[in-house]
């Protein structure tokens, strides 16, 4: 069951008491037989000029049965992006001023219209197979833990376009969000994956919009000090690689590497822009 409404829209109202009646008539909307509610789960993908993935992920994300609203936060895209969406997508939201959209405000723009309990940040060409159990899973995990308030997972390259070296680096990249996330409790994750409780998010004030890049890490480290962030290591979504394939393993590893550090040591990221690659 999808939310109610489609089409293409502008920057959502930010009104509280408007976000507020809306939740409450969605809790409603989306009860359970019984006494129990289901969770509403907000998916929000960024996107800028993503006709080749999009699709693919919007597929894979409309397949969940449980009560949720998918949310594009598009960056002005000039490929049909947009009309792509139309297609299977809530709400789409255009950002049109001349300065160029940094992800984090694209994420933020997108979560500022949601309505749900949990925000689910996925990347354009993210897939999440058997995206039922997935989710009973990743939903087990905040009942299961008191203070848990994200989570993020393993990201693997799907079949068709991985290449033997991929799986080396993001299982490594797993280990370090396992030992940042789970052990010493200070919070990471990717853009590929991140779910959130809405409120948390709120409460830390969204992503910080002034970062380039390595804005997933830094969210994730602030979520740490209002409560647990979690890595779910029998999670796990698929997406392209293309960075990794454009650029090359040892010149990401670095960005990565360079950004974090600065955000988390200066508050700024080390790159001034991340670039667009499709």
């Amino acid at each position: 069951m999808g939310a109610v409404g489609a089409g293409i829209h502008g920057p959502a109202d930010n009104s509280d008491d408007f976000s507020r009646v809306v939740r409450c008539l969605r809790g409603l909307l989306f009860a359970r037989r019984g006494d129990k509610l289901r969770r509403v789960i907000s998916f929000v993908i960024p996107t800028l000029n993503e006709r080749r993935t999009i699709e693919t992920t919007l597929q894979s994300l409309s397949g969940y049965s449980g009560p949720h609203e998918i949310i594009v936060s598009d960056g002005n895209s000039k490929d049909g992006t947009v009309e792509v969406c139309r297609k299977y997508t809530d709400t789409v939201i255009v950002y049109t001023k001349p300065a160029r959209q940094t992800i984090a405000m694209a994420r933020n723009m997108g979560a500022a219209a949601a309505t749900g309990d949990y925000l689910v940040f996925v990347d354009a060409d993210v897939v999440i197979p058997d995206i039922d159990r997935f989710f009973d899973q990743a939903h087990q995990a905040f009942r299961a833990e008191r203070g848990l308030v994200a989570l993020t997972c393993r990201y693997q390259v799907s079949s068709e376009a991985a290449r033997p070296v991929d799986r080396v680096f993001f299982t490594m990249l797993g280990l370090q969000f396992l030992l940042l996330n789970n052990i010493l409790r200070i919070g990471a994750a990717g853009g590929e994956f991140q779910m959130i409780k809405a409120d948390a998010f709120r409460k830390v004030d969204g992503f910080n919009e002034s970062l380039a890049a390595a804005e997933d890490m830094d969210l994730f480290q602030r979520l740490s000090k209002i409560g647990r962030t979690r890595f779910v290591k029998n999670l796990t979504v698929y997406h392209t690689g293309r960075r990794a394939h454009a650029v090359g393993w040892p010149k990401l590893v670095w960005e990565w590497f360079s950004n974090t550090m600065s955000v988390w040591l200066f508050k700024r990221s080390a790159s001034k822009e991340w670039k667009e690659i499709r």
